[in-house]
């Protein structure tokens, strides 16, 4: 059988820092000629000598996403692809100022590593503002493919854009834009079949945005969604879900942002509390330290991953500042079988049939705390955060072994310590945390720049089984942060311009049982990508990656325990995208992969996928794919990433048999608007049918249609 999951939560529609050279080897000649003794001169003359690719700076939005998700699929992993949209489109119509940018603004770029980040912080620490973009070039472990990417979004400030912008300015200019989508998959499925359908709407999904904003400034949005099967204008609600905000930064001198309406919240490595995008285990292998701006405007559809009411972030001098914040809101959640309390948050986002609507805003979640950051110098900065949640009625878990550690009542608070430090090519950092009347938990790491070619990250964490924090998020290879003990250790070497090799080794173990898992378990995991680029022509990579850890094995015998044995899966690719012309761009993609339980038999499954993408000058563009794959179930699957509709991209599990393809077309020959069509099948060759219990569609096909329009002025 052939599935392709569309992901529980909506979210998946999809740093530490290192100092420069030792001492005095800035001013040291490199090469005999003294006019490459500056590297500012170095760089500009390199510029004038090899040019730069032509066209850098019109890429699309939407390629520079796709190559930065791509590599971003994990096993249950999260990618807000919306905040990465976002921001880039932002910064792409006003450029962020690389004599203002914060570590944080870099990182939310998602376009550098965080050893970069620090690179360029150190940089502009020791020789003053940039005084061109191309002097990037000199600055130690930015390679010409990331500088071709972050050419767009960035610019080099000459001091008047400090100059305070009135409010009044803020609310009447800018750019303005609305997005209209509409889709259905096409195969009725059994929760819509008369003559009692289950789901009480059509199956249609509705999603219009109206969003205002004045380069990072200001932004002022309204979101409204209807996901398939949710009722649409009845019992006067509309939509099923809405979210507005209104977020302003840099008001005057002394207050940074204010938020109100919906808005994120992210603190420290995310041991209490991270709503932002952080890299987790990945191909940008030392890229593992969170780095996010404290708060950030909201305009997602996930139902449950932010915060609702009101946050501000105020300068209390040169190197301390204060971020407070307030939320309140209602939860979707299960209620316990007296009414009295909930079982557990519901976050799926869907309210189609009459449980589920009967389960939304079964509580109401208030969130409050704040961030006091000290930086004394560039190079430190110390955190302390704090967070509190209250819940209307008590979170009562069902007792099983597995939970009897996790959070039980209505009040939770949580405090931590975080840290970053950065010591010539030593960037440190890292968070204690602690719940009140509960566990702890550590995160500490350091990255390290030996050379110019290479890069190594270090992070261990220790979370304890009965640490308690409801909307952690951080480095690890479970979520929730506990129980869990671990070590990463990360590489990124640059032996030639054109050559990358990236690998990391990662070790942990739980001390206490889990979900499906009768016993502690213990894993590990390591990845090799090999990558070699031609600049306009070329982009191949060879990855293989092996992950062991406990998993458990069923019994067919109904008196017999299911086991916990040591799994073993094995995924290896072969990545090749070649531009036949600067506008035409051919992909290939072979994944090959088993699983194995101890004392089994191997399953083994493959994949090849072929992409074309067509990017002209023109109004007219398109992107198209066909995929086979056969695997043996769920057990093998194989995670890629699809083009979709603009702030509507996938990350999808392809697994059983079958072929699969899309084609996505996009028009802008009218002035101010773009038109978007998208068509996906998959087509099962085993006989399987789609879905299952009210999903089930009793057919060997699926077929997804959706439109876009979008208009800018």
């Amino acid at each position: 059988m052939f599935f392709l999951c569309v992901p529980a939560t909506k979210s998946r529609q999809v740093a530490p820092q290192t100092g420069p050279h030792p001492p005095g080897t800035r001013n040291r000649p490199a090469q005999p000629s003294r006019f490459l003794r500056h590297p500012r001169a170095a760089a500009l003359l390199l510029f004038l000598v090899l040019g730069w690719p032509v066209g850098a700076q019109t890429e699309p939005v939407d390629q520079l996403i796709e190559d930065v998700v791509a590599q971003q699929a994990e096993e249950g992993g999260e990618f807000t692809f919306n905040a990465a949209f976002d921001v880039l489109e932002a910064y792409a119509r006003r450029p962020l100022d690389l004599n203002a940018a914060t570590a944080e603004e870099l990182g939310s770029l998602y376009l550098l590593s965080p050893l970069q980040i620090d690179r360029l912080l150190a940089y502009r620490e020791a020789l003053g503002r940039f005084i061109s973009i191309y002097e990037l070039q000199a600055v130690p472990g930015l390679d010409l493919e990331t500088i071709r990417r972050l050419l767009p979004y960035v610019k080099v400030g000459t001091g008047l854009d400090d100059v305070s912008v009135p409010l009044s300015t803020l609310l009447t200019q800018g750019t303005r834009e609305v997005y209209i989508r509409a889709g259905r998959r096409l195969e009725r499925a059994r929760g819509y079949t008369p003559p009692n359908p289950a789901y009480a709407g059509s199956p249609l999904r509705l999603y219009t945005k109206y969003r205002q904003r004045y380069g990072n400034q200001l932004s002022l949005g309204v979101v409204a969604e209807k996901d398939p099967g949710e009722p649409f204008f009845r019992g006067g609600r509309g939509f099923d879900f809405y979210s507005a905000h209104l977020f302003l930064r840099n008001l005057d001198r002394r207050v940074r942002a204010v938020a109100l309406g919906d808005f994120t919240v992210s603190m420290g490595q995310g041991l209490i509390l991270f709503t932002g995008f952080g890299f987790g285990k990945s191909s940008y292998t030392t890229s593992v330290a969170r780095t996010s701006p404290t708060l950030q405007p909201y305009a997602s559809v996930n139902e449950f991953n932010f915060m609702r009411g009101a946050g501000t972030t105020l300068a209390l001098g040169e190197d301390l500042e204060l971020t407070l914040f307030g939320s309140h809101r209602r939860r979707t959640a299960n209620p316990t079988r007296d009414s009295l309390g909930v079982t557990s948050l519901n976050l799926s986002g869907y309210h189609r049939t009459v449980g589920e609507r009967m389960d939304r805003n079964a509580l109401t979640q208030t969130s409050y705390g704040g961030s006091l950051r000290y930086r004394p110098t560039p190079r430190l900065h110390l955190g302390l955060n704090l967070l509190g949640e209250h819940l209307s009625r008590p979170l009562l878990p069902t007792p099983r072994p597995y939970n009897r550690f996790y959070f039980r009542g209505t009040d939770l608070q949580n405090v931590s310590l975080d840290y970053r430090y950065r010591l010539r090519n030593f960037s440190f950092f890292g968070e204690v945390a602690g719940a009140v009347g509960a566990g702890t938990a550590m995160l500490h790491g350091v990255n390290l720049g030996i050379d110019r070619r290479t890069d190594v990250a270090v992070v261990y964490r220790k979370y304890d089984r009965d640490y308690q924090a409801l909307s952690a998020q951080p480095f690890g290879e479970s979520g929730g942060g506990r129980n869990e003990e671990g070590l990463y250790v990360g590489l990124e070497v640059r032996p030639a311009a054109r050559w990358r090799i990236n690998a990391y080794y990662d070790l942990w173990h739980h001390d206490w049982v889990r979900y499906n898992l009768d016993a502690p378990t213990a894993g590990r995991e390591y990845r090799l990508r090999l990558s070699y680029a031609r600049k306009r022509k070329l982009d191949s990579y060879l990855e293989i990656r092996t992950e062991t850890k406990g998993a458990t094995l069923r019994s067919d015998q109904d008196d017999r325990l299911d086991a916990v044995v040591d799994r073993t899966r094995f995924q290896a690719r072969l990545h090749a995208g070649y531009h036949l012309s600067p506008t035409l761009e051919w992909r290939s993609r072979l994944d090959m992969g088993f699983t194995r339980y101890a004392g089994t038999d191997a399953r083994r499954g493959i994949l090849l996928f072929q992409d074309l993408h067509y990017r002209p000058m023109g109004p007219l563009s398109f992107s198209a794919r066909l995929a086979a794959f056969a695997t043996p179930g769920y057990e093998v699957r194989f995670y890629e990433y699809e083009n979709g509709l603009t702030y509507n991209a996938y990350v999808l599990p392809y697994y059983g048999e079958g072929v699969r393809g899309y084609l996505l077309l996009r028009y802008k020959g009218i002035r101010g608007l773009t038109l978007e069509a998208r068509a996906a099948r998959s087509q099962s060759t085993d006989g399987n049918t789609f879905g299952t219990g009210q999903e089930a569609t009793g057919k060997t096909h699926r077929t997804d249609l959706s439109a876009q329009v979008i208009w800018r002025w």
